[in-house]
Protein backbone atom coordinates (compact mmCIF):
# COMPACT_ATOMS: atom_id res chain seq x y z
CA UNK A 1 0.00 0.00 0.00
CA UNK A 2 2.02 3.16 -1.93
CA UNK A 3 -0.23 5.79 -0.01
CA UNK A 4 -2.65 5.92 3.27
CA UNK A 5 -6.15 5.44 2.38
CA UNK A 6 -8.24 8.84 2.75
CA UNK A 7 -11.36 6.93 2.20
CA UNK A 8 -12.68 9.67 0.13
CA UNK A 9 -12.20 12.39 2.43
CA UNK A 10 -9.83 15.29 2.56
CA UNK A 11 -11.12 15.98 5.69
CA UNK A 12 -10.70 13.26 7.33
CA UNK A 13 -7.03 13.22 5.97
CA UNK A 14 -6.43 16.46 7.30
CA UNK A 15 -7.47 15.06 10.72
CA UNK A 16 -4.89 12.05 10.53
CA UNK A 17 -2.05 14.14 9.27
CA UNK A 18 -2.94 16.90 12.40
CA UNK A 19 -2.46 13.67 14.52
CA UNK A 20 1.28 13.50 13.77
CA UNK A 21 3.27 11.02 15.07
CA UNK A 22 0.27 9.81 17.17
CA UNK A 23 -1.05 8.29 13.91
CA UNK A 24 2.09 5.67 13.08
CA UNK A 25 2.67 4.98 16.58
CA UNK A 26 -0.96 3.50 16.31
CA UNK A 27 -1.38 2.31 12.60
CA UNK A 28 2.61 0.90 12.74
CA UNK A 29 2.40 -0.34 16.71
CA UNK A 30 4.39 -3.33 17.80
CA UNK A 31 1.01 -5.36 18.48
CA UNK A 32 0.18 -4.54 14.89
CA UNK A 33 3.60 -6.18 13.62
CA UNK A 34 3.54 -8.70 16.03
CA UNK A 35 -0.34 -9.97 13.91
CA UNK A 36 1.48 -9.80 10.72
CA UNK A 37 4.07 -11.46 10.90
CA UNK A 38 2.80 -13.97 13.46
CA UNK A 39 5.59 -13.14 16.40
CA UNK A 40 2.79 -11.80 18.96
CA UNK A 41 2.06 -13.81 21.63
CA UNK A 42 -1.47 -15.92 21.73
CA UNK A 43 -2.26 -15.20 25.45
CA UNK A 44 -1.79 -11.11 24.34
CA UNK A 45 -3.69 -11.77 21.32
CA UNK A 46 -6.61 -13.15 23.44
CA UNK A 47 -6.22 -10.46 26.49
CA UNK A 48 -6.57 -7.78 23.33
CA UNK A 49 -9.77 -9.72 22.10
CA UNK A 50 -11.20 -9.76 25.84
CA UNK A 51 -11.04 -5.81 26.31
CA UNK A 52 -11.77 -4.88 22.45
CA UNK A 53 -14.92 -6.94 23.52
CA UNK A 54 -15.95 -5.03 26.41
CA UNK A 55 -14.34 -1.58 24.23
CA UNK A 56 -16.86 -2.64 21.49
CA UNK A 57 -19.99 -2.72 23.54
CA UNK A 58 -19.08 0.80 24.90
CA UNK A 59 -17.92 1.85 21.26
CA UNK A 60 -21.74 1.05 19.77
CA UNK A 61 -23.22 2.54 22.80
CA UNK A 62 -21.20 5.88 21.67
CA UNK A 63 -21.85 5.27 17.70
CA UNK A 64 -26.04 5.07 18.94
CA UNK A 65 -25.54 8.62 20.94
CA UNK A 66 -24.07 9.24 17.33
CA UNK A 67 -28.04 8.83 16.18
CA UNK A 68 -28.78 11.31 18.96
CA UNK A 69 -26.72 13.85 18.36
CA UNK A 70 -27.91 13.33 14.09
CA UNK A 71 -28.85 16.29 12.09
CA UNK A 72 -30.20 14.33 9.56
CA UNK A 73 -31.87 10.43 8.29
CA UNK A 74 -28.45 10.31 6.41
CA UNK A 75 -26.90 10.66 9.70
CA UNK A 76 -28.69 8.41 12.04
CA UNK A 77 -29.15 5.57 9.81
CA UNK A 78 -25.40 5.13 9.05
CA UNK A 79 -24.70 5.45 13.13
CA UNK A 80 -27.74 3.15 13.37
CA UNK A 81 -26.33 0.63 10.87
CA UNK A 82 -23.09 0.73 12.56
CA UNK A 83 -24.65 0.19 15.99
CA UNK A 84 -25.83 -3.36 14.22
CA UNK A 85 -22.60 -4.22 12.91
CA UNK A 86 -20.68 -4.11 15.76
CA UNK A 87 -23.18 -6.02 18.05
CA UNK A 88 -23.87 -8.04 15.83
CA UNK A 89 -21.12 -9.00 13.74
CA UNK A 90 -17.61 -7.51 14.86
CA UNK A 91 -18.44 -8.58 18.64
CA UNK A 92 -19.06 -12.24 17.47
CA UNK A 93 -15.82 -12.15 15.31
CA UNK A 94 -14.34 -11.64 19.32
CA UNK A 95 -16.60 -14.32 21.04
CA UNK A 96 -15.78 -16.96 17.94
CA UNK A 97 -11.53 -16.68 18.56
CA UNK A 98 -12.23 -16.74 22.07
CA UNK A 99 -14.54 -19.13 22.32
CA UNK A 100 -11.96 -21.78 19.76
CA UNK A 101 -9.88 -20.83 23.17
CA UNK A 102 -11.99 -22.03 25.36
CA UNK A 103 -13.25 -18.47 26.60
CA UNK A 104 -16.61 -18.17 27.08
CA UNK A 105 -18.88 -14.83 26.52
CA UNK A 106 -19.79 -14.99 29.70
CA UNK A 107 -16.04 -14.61 30.27
CA UNK A 108 -15.33 -11.78 28.17
CA UNK A 109 -18.39 -9.94 29.99
CA UNK A 110 -16.54 -10.82 33.78
CA UNK A 111 -13.61 -9.79 32.37
CA UNK A 112 -11.96 -6.62 34.42
CA UNK A 113 -12.02 -3.40 32.02
CA UNK A 114 -8.24 -2.14 32.04
CA UNK A 115 -7.39 1.24 32.50
CA UNK A 116 -6.47 1.92 28.73
CA UNK A 117 -10.15 0.85 27.57
CA UNK A 118 -11.60 2.99 30.08
CA UNK A 119 -9.79 6.01 29.45
CA UNK A 120 -10.67 5.58 25.80
CA UNK A 121 -13.95 4.31 25.67
CA UNK A 122 -15.11 7.09 28.64
CA UNK A 123 -13.37 9.68 26.68
CA UNK A 124 -15.56 9.04 23.41
CA UNK A 125 -18.63 9.06 25.50
CA UNK A 126 -17.53 12.54 26.86
CA UNK A 127 -16.67 13.81 23.76
CA UNK A 128 -20.05 13.20 22.34
CA UNK A 129 -22.13 14.23 25.90
CA UNK A 130 -20.37 17.25 26.14
CA UNK A 131 -19.93 18.26 22.12
CA UNK A 132 -21.97 18.13 19.40
CA UNK A 133 -22.18 15.09 16.34
CA UNK A 134 -19.00 16.27 15.03
CA UNK A 135 -16.93 16.28 18.01
CA UNK A 136 -18.20 12.77 18.39
CA UNK A 137 -17.22 12.02 14.88
CA UNK A 138 -13.81 12.90 14.94
CA UNK A 139 -13.62 10.74 18.53
CA UNK A 140 -14.67 7.78 17.43
CA UNK A 141 -13.30 7.80 13.75
CA UNK A 142 -9.50 6.73 14.25
CA UNK A 143 -10.62 3.39 15.23
CA UNK A 144 -12.75 2.73 12.40
CA UNK A 145 -10.47 4.33 9.87
CA UNK A 146 -7.33 3.26 11.47
CA UNK A 147 -8.67 -0.48 11.57
CA UNK A 148 -9.37 0.00 7.70
CA UNK A 149 -5.87 1.31 6.76
CA UNK A 150 -4.29 -1.15 9.36
CA UNK A 151 -6.19 -4.35 7.77
CA UNK A 152 -5.15 -3.34 3.93
CA UNK A 153 -1.55 -2.93 5.10
CA UNK A 154 -1.08 -6.36 6.96
CA UNK A 155 -3.21 -8.22 4.48
CA UNK A 156 -0.27 -6.82 1.77
CA UNK A 157 2.57 -7.23 4.16
CA UNK A 158 1.61 -9.71 6.70
CA UNK A 159 3.36 -13.69 6.29
CA UNK A 160 1.42 -16.18 4.91
CA UNK A 161 1.40 -18.38 7.83
CA UNK A 162 0.75 -15.71 10.54
CA UNK A 163 -2.02 -16.94 12.96
CA UNK A 164 -3.97 -14.07 12.89
CA UNK A 165 -4.81 -14.33 9.50
CA UNK A 166 -8.88 -13.98 10.00
CA UNK A 167 -8.09 -10.81 12.13
CA UNK A 168 -6.30 -9.22 9.40
CA UNK A 169 -9.09 -10.32 6.34
CA UNK A 170 -11.93 -8.83 8.38
CA UNK A 171 -10.41 -5.61 8.48
CA UNK A 172 -8.95 -5.60 5.04
CA UNK A 173 -12.22 -7.20 3.25
CA UNK A 174 -14.13 -5.50 1.12
CA UNK A 175 -17.39 -5.32 4.03
CA UNK A 176 -15.22 -3.36 6.25
CA UNK A 177 -13.65 -1.16 3.64
CA UNK A 178 -17.05 -0.46 2.20
CA UNK A 179 -18.07 0.94 5.55
CA UNK A 180 -14.53 2.88 5.95
CA UNK A 181 -15.39 4.76 2.79
CA UNK A 182 -19.10 5.32 3.95
CA UNK A 183 -17.53 7.32 7.19
CA UNK A 184 -15.27 9.18 5.26
CA UNK A 185 -18.39 9.91 3.13
CA UNK A 186 -19.96 10.86 6.21
CA UNK A 187 -17.17 12.83 8.00
CA UNK A 188 -16.75 15.06 4.65
CA UNK A 189 -20.80 15.70 4.66
CA UNK A 190 -20.91 15.94 8.19
CA UNK A 191 -18.06 18.78 8.54
CA UNK A 192 -19.03 20.53 5.79
CA UNK A 193 -22.78 20.86 6.77
CA UNK A 194 -21.35 22.28 10.11
CA UNK A 195 -18.43 24.29 9.73
CA UNK A 196 -18.70 25.30 5.77
CA UNK A 197 -17.08 24.52 2.43
CA UNK A 198 -13.93 25.46 3.48
CA UNK A 199 -13.62 23.95 7.59
CA UNK A 200 -10.05 23.75 7.79
CA UNK A 201 -9.95 27.99 8.24
CA UNK A 202 -12.92 27.85 10.59
CA UNK A 203 -11.38 28.54 14.16
CA UNK A 204 -13.25 25.04 15.27
CA UNK A 205 -11.45 22.92 13.03
CA UNK A 206 -8.00 22.44 15.13
CA UNK A 207 -10.50 21.57 17.73
CA UNK A 208 -12.20 18.94 16.13
CA UNK A 209 -8.72 17.81 14.97
CA UNK A 210 -7.80 17.63 18.43
CA UNK A 211 -10.30 15.11 19.24
CA UNK A 212 -9.33 12.96 16.51
CA UNK A 213 -5.70 13.09 18.07
CA UNK A 214 -6.45 12.45 21.64
CA UNK A 215 -8.24 9.34 20.40
CA UNK A 216 -5.38 8.50 18.43
CA UNK A 217 -2.96 8.76 21.38
CA UNK A 218 -5.61 6.45 23.15
CA UNK A 219 -5.69 4.15 20.37
CA UNK A 220 -1.51 4.02 20.97
CA UNK A 221 -2.32 2.99 24.57
CA UNK A 222 -4.75 0.33 23.74
CA UNK A 223 -2.12 -1.89 22.15
CA UNK A 224 0.48 -1.18 24.21
CA UNK A 225 -2.34 -2.59 27.14
CA UNK A 226 -2.62 -5.74 24.57
CA UNK A 227 1.16 -5.82 23.93
CA UNK A 228 1.70 -6.28 28.10
CA UNK A 229 -1.15 -9.52 27.99
CA UNK A 230 -2.70 -8.22 31.31
CA UNK A 231 -4.85 -5.32 33.21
Amino acid sequence: MSEAPDFGSPVYAAWRASAGPAWPAYTGHAFVKGLGDGTLPRDAFLHYLKQDYIFLFHFARAWALAVVKADTIAEARLAAAIVDGLVNTEMSLHVEICGRAGIAEADLLAEEEALENLAYTRYVTDAGLSGDFLDLIAALAPCVMGYGEIGLRLQETSAPDTPYREWIETYAGDDYQALCAKVGALIETATVARLGARPQDTPRFAAIAARFRNATRLEVGFWGMGLRGHV
